[in-house]
C-alpha cells in the first residue's frame, strides 16, 4: 500500500484505484469504521511555543489513540468526528446503507468514506452504479467535501463528468454550523440525483456524437502528440501511449456494442485514466489516482469538452 495511505478496506473485488485490504461484505456504519482503521477521535490541545507560553487564537488536532499531531488550526475551527461523517452518510441513504471503501490518508490527516447509492440507472442502454464520497480533513487543508462518483458497472470505468448544468462536489467548511450543515443531507441527496439525471441527458448526448474513425485518431493524437521538435524517448513514449489509447477505444470488449461515438470515446479515455499503468508508477500514485476520482480526472474533464467541440 502507499506510504500515505494509512489504512483502508474495500470490498471483494480491488477497486478502481487499487487502495486497501478485502473484506468479504460491504459493512454498514459501525463496521466500516473499524475495517476502515478509522475508529479514533480528535481532540484539540493548547499550541504552545518551545517555552510552554500558549498561543492565543490557535489549537492543535490531535489523534486520541496514538497522540498524533494532524494539524494546527484557528479557534473558529470545528471538529467532525470520523463517526460523524459515517452518521451523515447513513442518515443521506437511509437504513442499510454500506460502504464499499473508507480509509485515512497523510497519517489520518484526511479521511473519507465511499458508499454505493441505493439507485440503479441504465443510461444508453449500461447500467452507472452512482458512489457517494465524503471526505473530510482534519488538518485543516480543507472542509468537508462530499462528491459524485458514477462508475460504469460492467468495466468499472469512471463518468464522474464536468456537466456545466449540475455540480458534483458539494462542500462545506469547518465552522460552527458545520454539523448543521453536513445534517441537510435531504438536501445533498436532492444535488446527487440531479446530477445523475443531468449526466443521462449527457450520456445520452455523447452517444449523438458520431466520430470517424479519423477523428477519433485526431482526438486522441491530442492527448499524446508526436511532432518533430520532440527527442526519442518524448516520442517513444507518447507512441506507447497513444497505442494503449487506440485500443481501448477500438478493441476493448465492453464497448464492442457501443458505436462510433462520443460516448465510446469518453469511455475509452477513462478506462485509460483510471486503469492504465503510468510510464513511472510513484509511490503515491494509487492515492492521487483516488483524489483525481473524487475532484475530477481532468484528462476525462478534457475529453468531454473536446467531444462536445467536435459535435
Amino acid at each position: 500500500m502507499p506510504a500515505n495511505v494509512e489504512t483502508m478496506f474495500y470490498v471483494r473485488e480491488k477497486p478502481w484505484h487499487g487502495l486497501g485490504t478485502e473484506v468479504s461484505e460491504a459493512p454498514a456504519s459501525l463496521d466500516a469504521l473499524v475495517y476502515a482503521g478509522l475508529d479514533w477521535r480528535v481532540e484539540q490541545e493548547k499550541v504552545c511555543t518551545e517555552d510552554g507560553v500558549p498561543i492565543p487564537g490557535y489549537k492543535v488536532n490531535v489523534r486520541s489513540t496514538d497522540h498524533t499531531a494532524l494539524g494546527i488550526v484557528s479557534d473558529r475551527y470545528k471538529v467532525v468526528q470520523n463517526e460523524d461523517a459515517f452518521q451523515f452518510t447513513d442518515d443521506l441513504l437511509g437504513e442499510g446503507v454500506t460502504y464499499e471503501t473508507a480509509g485515512a490518508l497523510q497519517g489520518g490527516k484526511k479521511v473519507w468514506m465511499l458508499a454505493k447509492m441505493p439507485q440503479r440507472y441504465i443510461i444508453a442502454g449500461d447500467e452507472i452504479a452512482p458512489y457517494l464520497v465524503v471526505m473530510n480533513s482534519h488538518d485543516g487543508s480543507s472542509g468537508i467535501k462530499v462528491a459524485m462518483t458514477p462508475i460504469r458497472v460492467v468495466c468499472q470505468n469512471t463518468l464522474n463528468l464536468a456537466l456545466n448544468s449540475a455540480k458534483r462536489i458539494w462542500t462545506t467548511k469547518h465552522t460552527e454550523n458545520v454539523m448543521s450543515r453536513v445534517h441537510e443531507a435531504r438536501e445533498t441527496l436532492l444535488l446527487a440525483e440531479a446530477y445523475m439525471g443531468e449526466l443521462g441527458r449527457g450520456i445520452d448526448e455523447l452517444s449523438r456524437i458520431r466520430l470517424s474513425d479519423r477523428k477519433a485518431m485526431e482526438l486522441m493524437q491530442e492527448f499524446f502528440p508526436v511532432t518533430e521538435e520532440m527527442n526519442g524517448v518524448q516520442k517513444k513514449n507518447n507512441l506507447r501511449l497513444l497505442e494503449d489509447l487506440k485500443q481501448r477505444y477500438w478493441d476493448a470488449p465492453d464497448l464492442s456494442n457501443v458505436g462510433r461515438n462520443g460516448y465510446r470515446f469518453i469511455n475509452a479515455v477513462s478506462d485509460f485514466a483510471t486503469h492504465a499503468d503510468p510510464l513511472r508508477k510513484t509511490r503515491n500514485y494509487h492515492e492521487n489516482l483516488f483524489l483525481r476520482t473524487v475532484e475530477g480526472n481532468p484528462m476525462i474533464d478534457k475529453a468531454y469538452k473536446m467531444v462536445l467541440a467536435a459535435a
